[in-house]
């Protein structure tokens, strides 16, 4: 049977407005009550996710920034996958960027998110953690502790720079979208799906007893690697060409994991 959840957050766990509702809240305890283990996987920075998590009330390892950080149940960090600081310099500079400087670059730090610009609309998808960002000149950081650059902007302009990105650093980096306007940089030893097998090594669980949820470009290693995947029904159109034999359940916007973990654990849809 059924031993751990992993899921991603923005368009599978989390609601339209990048929240998670009661209904979710409850479910979630309830299965970690009866002995499930979670693990959250997910782009978003470690301080933004504990918030998230101390919304759900449970106790699960966090995989944050596609899997160059993984924290435990007690919020020690048991994994961590820096860029090397001569990428990140590079990473940030308008010859891959765009000298137009219509993209907005995040940099991700231990402790810290770190942005080019004030993007205050950015604020409004971290309303559960409450967790900001800091304004630099991130052209003059040192580029040392970095876990993820993330890359926000129109499609167009964002597939022009992972075609700058591919043309420089060819396989030596992650490059992967998590949203259409969202395009996020690791090393290339990082991946959810590396970060999930981590996990479950450390809890002695096959992947056979895993289920898996995500919606998007950087679940493909997720839902590769768990013995149990499913997609959401508002996933990425290219997400469900790359995987189509992958089951596709509900919307984010409706609840879906929720919904279908009661179905494969057998709860009836009270919310005590």
């Amino acid at each position: 049977m059924y031993k751990v959840i992993a899921t991603d957050l923005d368009g599978t766990l989390l609601n339209g407005d990048h929240q998670v509702d009661p209904f979710t809240i409850a479910t979630v305890r309830r299965l970690e009550a009866q002995g499930l283990h979670f693990i959250i996987a997910t782009g978003r920075h470690h301080r933004d996710v504990a918030g998230i998590r101390d919304v759900l009330g449970i106790r699960p390892y966090l995989v944050t920034s596609n899997g160059a950080r993984v924290h435990d149940p007690d919020d020690k960090m048991v994994y961590a996958d820096n860029l090397p600081p001569d990428v990140v310099r590079q990473l940030v500079q308008p010859r891959l960027t765009g000298a137009h400087g219509r993209v907005i670059v995040n940099l991700f730090a231990d402790d810290a998110w770190l942005i080019d610009r004030d993007a205050p609309e950015l604020l409004l998808l971290h309303q559960d953690s409450g967790f900001g960002y800091e304004v630099l000149d991130l052209q003059q950081h040192n580029g040392r502790g970095i876990a993820k650059v993330l890359y926000i902007g129109e499609p167009a302009d964002l597939a022009q720079l992972a075609h700058n990105l591919a043309c420089s650093f060819g396989d030596a980096l992650y490059v992967t979208y998590s949203l259409p306007d969202c395009l996020e940089v690791m090393t290339s030893n990082v991946s959810k799906g590396r970060a999930l097998q981590f996990v479950l090594e450390r809890l002695g669980i096959s992947t056979a007893r895993c289920v898996a949820f995500g919606d998007n470009m950087n679940d493909i290693d997720l839902l590769e690697t768990a013995g149990h995947p499913f997609m959401m029904n508002n996933a990425n159109p290219d997400l469900i060409a790359r995987l189509p034999g992958v089951p596709r359940i509900g919307n984010n916007f409706e609840a879906g994991v929720a919904h279908h973990l009661r179905k494969l654990f057998a709860l009836t849809d009270d919310l005590t």
